[in-house]
């Protein structure tokens, strides 16, 4: 029943789609798919605290050669915080994103050394090598099964329910490729032999479908498939980098069977082709080496994960296309119990665009995913506590703006659920979309690593670093506009048009002070 829950609802527009066009209702689920912008400047007091977490004012990206600075010979990070500040005050330069996201997404502990950090990239991209295997045998299974109803009399097979949903779908592409879509040049040193599976069960026991267990991943890629690191790999160092770094693996769940998975990847797989497809291109600008991708590799791209249905796109978009399936149904292996659910190609899109090699792009986005994992539940119990968040952080600064939205039974702020899933990707440009990102990014591994608690009386006054900032920003976001919304808005609908006109009018560096000033006032309050 859950399987067969989830696929009704991830198909359904209505209830996943995260899209504007939906009429305006007073329901939930109209509510949550749309969107307003509302607000008005908050102020606060600040003190004269010196802190880590002062106020945001706008400063520098962090730069190459500050980056650089900050470690020691043997590649180690001599001043977390340091950096930590740098990147909340003015973002990371374009040219090292791709070295410092790891870290912000915590892929990479901050205080590892440059050894444990290669020891980890390996084993990383094992397991995700791993789980792309794993992706294709779930695909040559349906294949199978596809040829074999078409020659056998579909009312006799009534011992096969979990795969008749899965036969209902559009066919399964045959996918053969044995490489990282970014890294096809490798492609002749992987296994081009494993054989089609009439099991998705055949997989080893102790690992199961979704291999969560390292040492498990370890041994399956050492039986099928080679990486280009094998031959060289300490075994030694890997495993103590392994145990070192940040836990990041999503627990087995023991409730979800492989027949569910199975029925429930044909629906995921079918639904991440389309997104892939439909993917914004704002990306290409800031990716000038991924947009130069000649016609030839992204065809090969698209041919190994089985895309179809690209020859409108120019060969940048189906390049991309081709990664987002790839690492989007990875994921959803990985993390069964989210699966896949519009928007969250809008999360990774912009990782894919920073990071080339999939494989560390799809340990930046699990990291991601570990906060934004719960804006895609079914029971949505993460989306209904961070609205009910944004609601008391307006509700706490100004009680006048809240009554009207009470009168207009918009209290409940609903209309910024679009804000919350996909967490502005929609609002801002890609350039904001990153910047907001690496400083939310900032907050949270200052969180993990412990900075700032010990301290925490002594920077009260100053914006202490939280997992909820992106909300704040929602809040401040509304706020800046309230005005607007007391003297001009007498009804819902009012509202609902102006959330659909505010996409790209958002000035990111002024909702990020306006909100480390709600932080400031309202952090222990909240």
């Amino acid at each position: 029943m859950k399987a067969l829950r989830r696929t009704h609802t991830t198909t359904s527009s209505s209830s996943r789609s995260i899209s504007s066009s939906s009429p305006p209702s007073s329901s939930w689920i109209h509510l949550r798919s749309l969107l307003v912008v509302a607000a008005s400047s908050p102020v606060s007091d600040r003190g004269t605290l010196k802190s880590p977490w002062s106020r945001r004012k706008r400063k520098r990206a962090l730069s190459p050669h500050q980056w650089n600075s900050l470690f020691s010979p043997d590649g180690q990070i001599i001043d977390g915080v340091k950096l930590l500040k740098k990147v909340r005050s003015g973002g990371v330069d374009p040219s090292i994103r791709a070295e410092v996201w790891p870290f912000l997404l915590g892929v990479y502990n901050l205080n590892s050394s440059k050894a444990e950090r290669e020891a980890i990239k390996i084993q990383n991209r094992k397991e995700y090598e791993n789980l792309r295997r794993q992706c294709r045998k779930l695909l040559k299974h349906v294949d199978n099964s596809q040829k074999k109803t078409k020659e056998a009399d579909d009312s006799k097979d009534g011992d096969s329910d979990i795969l008749n949903e899965v036969l209902d779908s559009p066919a399964s592409e045959d996918v053969s490729a044995r490489q990282s879509l970014s890294g096809d040049e490798r492609s002749a040193e992987y296994d081009d032999s494993i054989p089609p599976s009439n099991s998705v069960m055949e997989e080893d026991d102790r690992s199961g479908l979704i291999n969560m267990d390292s040492t498990a991943a370890d041994t399956e890629s050492s039986g099928t498939e080679t990486s280009i690191e094998d031959d060289n790999e300490d075994s030694d160092v890997t495993q103590s980098a392994a145990e070192g770094s940040e836990e990041k693996r999503v627990p087995p769940k023991e409730n979800i069977s492989k027949g569910q998975i199975l029925e429930d990847f044909t629906t995921w797989q079918r639904i991440i082709r389309l997104d892939a497809i439909r993917a914004n291109d704002e990306w290409i600008v800031y990716s000038p080496a991924q947009a130069t991708v000649s016609e030839a590799k992204s065809i090969r791209a698209a041919q190994a994960v089985g895309l179809k249905d690209y020859d409108h796109l120019e060969p940048c978009r189906i390049h991309h296309a081709a990664r987002l399936v790839a690492v989007l149904e990875a994921y959803a292996l990985y993390d069964p119990e989210t699966g896949y659910c519009q928007g969250m190609s809008d999360l990774l899109s912009p990782i894919l665009a920073v990071i080339e090699e999939d494989h560390e792009a799809f340990w930046c986005f699990v990291g991601f995913m570990k906060k934004a994992r719960h804006n895609f539940r079914l029971d949505e119990v993460g989306i209904r506590r961070q609205l009910n968040t944004v609601s008391k952080i307006i509700k706490s600064k100004d009680s006048h703006l809240y009554r009207h939205l009470e009168k207009l039974q918009a209290e409940d702020c609903f209309f910024v659920y679009r804000m919350v899933v996909v967490l502005f990707r929609r609002e801002l440009s890609f350039e904001q979309t990153v910047c907001l990102w690496e400083v939310m990014w900032a907050d949270q591994a200052a969180i993990r690593a412990g900075i700032g608690k010990s301290a925490w009386g002594r920077i009260r006054q100053r914006a202490p670093p939280t997992e909820d900032l992106l909300l704040y920003a929602i809040a401040a976001c509304v706020l800046q506009r309230r005005k607007l919304i007391i003297e001009k808005y007498s009804s819902m609908d009012e509202i609902l048009r102006e959330c659909n006109s505010m996409a790209g009018q958002l000035d990111v560096w002024k909702l990020l002070d306006d909100a480390h000033d709600l932080v400031v006032g309202l952090h222990d309050k909240i």
